[in-house]
């Protein structure tokens, strides 16, 4: 995350001919490597969010097996969800220390403890510290890298690499859903954890193939750096070599008397020699130990004072104003996508239409279109001729005019039209990371991210709750769409003009300048 944006997109190649030194284009960006990228971000989308889309199946598991309200059994599942978004700024601070790949090896590692020791639950609480709490943080420590990882391997087709790896939800959204159902009718629930904490460790495989990408120039320094370590590692073994060779030569005349007293001191010479040379063995021991602790000292200095500087210092991210005002978007914009999935099957049986809706779920349709509204809005916006910033904000307004107009619809038809217009607007999720490193630039892509879906897991945790407490007040389901669809339009507007007062304000200042 130190390296600079030149660093990573081109490395410096030398001419032979006249010595000079020329940008060469990084292989593995928008190609190569960056594709395998894509694939590891894929299927930790399966894992992850495909899982947590999924959690139904357990969640009536656990209703049947610990007797609790629905209320309480539903926060296991929030939680989960919630945290591994509200984790985002701090996995952040392990992103700027470790790298992107340790963070989501120890995430998965994380994540399959987490489904592993959940099988094991005596009650619903249990499961909040289990699942809701260590698997969330898991799930947040991998999926944070993978979205990462992507941005910083593509530049031309960024947005396209964004959507073909997020898809990864609704595939394994079906696919989980399959092997939760199939893994609890044939083995319990218990056990279909444990099982699926054993599959979850694939997340370490995904981490491992997030390799960092390196310049020739910071290949080079590494490369120099390691050989002078070796170098004074010799060095300190022929330091600590030589004064056993002289105390060799010092005893030469004794071992040439013969006699027992002689054979005596020879033997007190070899264990002399031999005790320092052990104690000088874990002397050099303890200096490497030292070495390594100091260094890993300074490298967790730099990613604290990076990430701390990030949002405290000068140059923090919230004197961005637009960036400022996405996050205030992002408080109420997942929310909107989570709340139809909530209430559309009441809204179903309310109007009798049950028998067309067992026959072809509306969910079912919000979620294929959703993959396809993903990849189409990731195309649009890599097209020279067209903005990613516009294609978002088109996205989002209809997005939210959908949310507003889904009660008023009374037949199937209708609500199929609507939920796929849902679904497609929907895949602007997609772009949130290219929108995001437009805004801040790619070295401080992780931090900013991870405050964003930060905001998004406080939506999502928040969101369903509040429009269900609606519903209790006034007994209607319209009510939680049109209050959530109202805030989620005073986002849309508040992220629209904001850019337009910035752009004013500059042109102000470049016109005051020019006067003087």
């Amino acid at each position: 995350m130190c390296t600079t944006q030149e660093d990573i997109r081109y490395d410096f190649e030398e001419d032979s001919k006249d010595g000079k030194k020329t940008l060469k284009p990084n292989p593995n960006i928008d190609g190569g490597w960056a594709w395998m990228i894509v694939l590891s971000s894929f299927l930790v989308h399966i894992l992850i969010m495909g899982s947590q889309m999924a959690l139904g199946i357990l969640n009536m598991e656990w209703l049947e097996e610990f007797s609790q309200s629905r209320g309480l059994t539903a926060w296991v599942s929030s939680l989960s969800m919630g945290i591994t978004l509200i984790v985002g700024p701090f996995i952040g601070l392990f992103i700027n220390t470790c790298g992107c790949r340790k963070t989501a090896i120890i995430g998965g590692i994380l994540n399959a403890l987490g489904w592993v020791l959940s099988a094991y639950a005596s009650n619903v609480h249990y499961l909040f510290i289990t699942f809701g709490v260590t698997a969330g943080v898991g799930s947040g420590m991998v999926y944070l890298p993978a979205v990462v990882m992507v941005g910083q391997y593509f530049q031309k087709r960024r947005a396209l690499a964004q959507g073909l790896s997020t898809t990864g939800t609704g595939f394994g959204t079906f696919l989980m859903t399959v092997l939760l159902k199939y893994l609890c009718k044939e083995f319990g629930w218990r056990n279909a954890m444990f099982i699926q904490g054993a599959v979850s460790l694939n997340l370490c495989v995904c981490g491992a193939l997030m390799r960092p990408i390196y310049s020739k120039k910071d290949a080079n320094e590494k490369g120099v750096e390691r050989n002078n370590s070796e170098d004074d590692h010799a060095k300190a073994l022929f330091q600590s070599a030589k004064p056993l060779n002289s105390n060799g030569v010092l005893h030469e005349e004794p071992e040439k008397k013969e006699g027992p007293a002689n054979d005596k001191v020879l033997v007190n010479v070899q264990v002399m020699d031999s005790r320092s040379q052990t104690r000088r063995g874990k002397n050099l021991y303890a200096l490497c130990i030292l070495k390594r602790v100091s260094q890993l000292t300074v490298t967790i200095k730099r990613g604290f004072g990076t990430w701390y500087s990030s949002y405290f210092g000068a140059a923090s991210l919230f004197t961005n104003r637009v960036f400022v005002a996405f996050v205030f978007w992002a408080l109420f914009a997942y929310s909107n996508f989570v709340i139809p999935f909530i209430h559309l099957p009441e809204i179903v049986k309310q109007y009798n239409l049950s028998a067309l809706n067992d026959a072809f779920p509306l969910t079912s349709i919000i979620a294929i279109v959703h993959i396809f509204g993903k990849v189409i809005l990731g195309i649009l916006s890599d097209l020279p001729c067209i903005s990613t910033w516009n294609v978002f904000l088109t996205a989002n307004f209809t997005l939210v005019i959908c949310i507003l107009i889904l009660p008023l619809m009374h037949t199937y038809i209708s609500l199929a039209v609507v939920c796929a217009l849902i679904g497609f607007s929907s895949g602007y999720f997609s772009l949130m990371p290219v929108v995001t490193e437009d805004l801040v630039g790619i070295k401080q892509l992780a931090n900013a991210y991870g405050i964003i879906i930060c905001a998004n897991g406080i939506s999502a945790l928040l969101g369903p709750p509040f429009a269900g407490w609606i519903y209790d007040i006034t007994k209607k389901y319209d009510f939680s769409f049109y209050i959530c669809g109202l805030l989620y339009m005073v986002g849309i507007i508040f992220l629209f003009i904001q850019p337009c007062i910035q752009k004013k304000q500059s042109e102000d200042k470049l016109t005051e300048n020019t006067i003087v």
